[in-house]
């Protein structure tokens, strides 16, 4: 039992650093309306999923924002993360 919650715990953590590497991205996509939220990380395909918000959500430049911005962000700063994916 004592596996099932350090590994619950780690979940935790690392869950935990994808929200701080998160808030470390908002103030830049802040500055032109936007916003960024964690849905889920996927352990399996070491996928962060997000939900690009506010303007964006529709911006045709996001994909740009999300590959060049965030996912490198991200993946410095959480090396589990090998991938990030938009999600609506």
């Amino acid at each position: 039992m004592a596996g099932a919650e350090d590994q619950n715990a780690g979940s935790d953590g690392l869950e935990q650093r994808i929200l701080d590497a998160i808030a470390t991205i908002r103030p830049y996509l802040a500055k032109d309306g936007g916003d960024i939220e964690f849905v889920r990380f996927e352990e399996s395909t070491r996928t962060c999923e997000v939900r690009m918000l506010g303007s964006c959500a529709r911006c045709a430049l996001a994909i740009l924002t999300l590959r060049a911005g965030v996912e490198q962000a991200l993946i410095w700063r959480v090396p589990e993360i090998r991938r990030v994916e938009r999600v609506k």
